[in-house]
């Protein structure tokens, strides 16, 4: 036996006696909303299925719907996504009705979130699984500044449009020339970014940086915004470089480290947050698999529109004047709302169950990935435009507030998958919205546009997409690091 032989023996007792190296360890810390809490775990199961440990916290509400248990194996051999709700350190029970106020839920939360984090990333040391960086989506500034206060590495989750990021930027750092919406000239102003569009007057007004009574969020916009090139080595956005390539190389021309990870979406046969295909979907699959391909309307408006007796009343109409099979989300606390007269229309407007389906809740993304769905009447915020893309179904757009006007913009006169419709919504404009989205002389050129999207999108997060290349660049530097501490 040679003498390197015992020496090499010797070698691997020691490597195999020793403790193995933790796994890089990504905390993500999401806004209690819904439409916060979706795409952050999307990507913390993109991020586990590559290896890493992620951690996910949110301050849970009564109404939030989270995927995994407390602990997941993604897959053998990758990684592992947990999830643990903030809590202690004074933050609201759950089921506190003071969270029912998002205003007050940001204050609270705000003032309550740093140490329960910090607590948190305690927890996760003395267990032996130390955080390497904490990701936050935007509006939870204080996440980022506790982060920072530890020492920690930080990213951004963008879960809107890079388009509208853009505009907060450099709205924010005085970039570019933004009109004065009080103005005599107002209507006619207009706002040029590199990338984008002319975007209106209308196209901003909803916007935070406009809106008087969001005050609150534009400070937190402001905060995660002013400093984030100095702040956070990663801003993540919800969107895939195919998609809006030239709006993230016009801020990436400004030191902003723009990282395309979307769409953050559930693949079309994976189960939904909160949901299971036989018990959880209000019977949403199996009604429209009893529909011919490409025959259903669907309607849904997210998680925050509210819409009245008056509205209601008239899509009923108007779908039941369509002459075709829908499938329309009403959540429970707009149907508490309506009048008599408008819980008729609805009931009158489903008929015997057949013709129309009226849920409180549904998986959009499999419902909008169902053969059977031909059109989709949105709001048109970034989720369900995202969604939309994605499942290459042409869209009724009837845009409300937020960026909701920016979105159906480039649904409409950008990508032409859609059409607009007013909001809120009448029964003729309706009908005649779908009807030309379904059938008129435009209907086959918009539905082969969309599926050239869905293509585009479902590609971008396949393996070496130009997504995938985004998320394993970030893993690849957080292994590097870990490596070399």
């Amino acid at each position: 036996m040679s003498q390197e032989e015992p020496r090499a023996a010797a070698a691997a007792t020691m490597a195999s006696s020793s403790p193995a190296r933790p796994l890089p360890h990504v905390l993500l810390v999401a806004g209690a909303f819904q439409s916060h809490v979706n795409p952050l775990l999307r990507l913390g199961r993109r991020l586990a299925a590559k290896g890493l440990l992620v951690t996910f916290t949110t301050a849970l509400r009564a109404g939030i719907r989270l995927g995994p248990g407390d602990e997941d194996e993604i897959g053998p051999g990758r990684g592992t996504l947990r999830v643990e709700p903030l809590q202690g350190c004074g933050l609201w029970a759950p089921d506190d009705p003071r969270f029912r106020d998002s205003d007050d839920m940001a204050r609270h939360v705000e003032a309550a979130g740093p140490a329960a984090l910090a607590d948190l990333i305690q927890r996760q040391a003395d267990a032996g699984r130390p955080v390497t960086c904490v990701v936050a989506n935007a509006f939870v500034p204080w996440a980022l500044r506790a982060a920072g206060e530890l020492g920690l590495p930080r990213g951004l989750l963008w879960i809107q449009s890079c388009a509208l990021l853009s505009v907060y930027f450099h709205h924010v750092h005085a970039l570019a020339a933004f009109p004065d919406l009080e103005a005599d000239d107002a209507p006619g102003s207009v706002v040029t970014l590199p990338g984008l569009p002319e975007l209106r007057a209308d196209e901003l007004r909803p916007l935070q940086i406009y809106a008087a009574e969001q005050d609150l969020w534009r400070q937190m916009l402001v905060a995660d915004l002013g400093r984030a090139r100095e702040a956070v080595s990663w801003v993540f956005v919800n969107t895939f470089d195919e998609l809006e390539r030239a709006a993230v190389e016009g801020l990436r021309n400004h030191d902003l480290p723009v990282v395309p990870v979307g769409p953050l979406l559930d693949p079309p046969d994976d189960v939904p947050s909160g949901a299971s295909t036989t018990t959880d979907d209000n019977g949403c699959t199996k009604w429209l698999d009893a529909h011919p391909a490409r025959s259903v309307v669907f309607v849904a408006f997210g998680s925050l529109v509210k819409i009245d007796s008056d509205e209601v009343a008239e899509i009923a109409a108007g779908l039941a004047a369509t002459g075709r099979p829908f499938l329309w989300v009403l959540r429970d606390d707009n149907r508490a709302t309506l009048s008599t007269s408008a819980l008729a229309a609805v009931a009158c407007s489903c008929g015997d169950g057949d013709r129309g389906k009226v849920v409180p809740w549904c998986p959009q993304g499999r419902v909008l990935s169902h053969a059977a769905t031909g059109c989709f009447v949105t709001h048109c915020g970034w989720n369900s435009t995202a969604e939309a893309l994605a499942a290459g179904v042409p869209v009724v757009a009837s845009p409300r507030w937020s960026d909701q006007r920016i979105n159906a913009r480039f649904l409409v006169d950008a990508h032409r998958v859609g059409v607009r419709a007013p909001a809120p919504l009448r029964s003729d404009a309706l009908r005649g919205r779908v009807d030309e989205v379904m059938g008129g002389p435009e209907a086959e050129a918009m539905a082969l546009r969309a599926a050239r999207w869905k293509a585009e999108a479902r590609a971008a997060v396949q393996g070496g997409g130009s997504s995938d290349r985004g998320v394993q660049a970030f893993v690849d530097q957080l292994s590097d690091t870990t490596r070399g501490s």
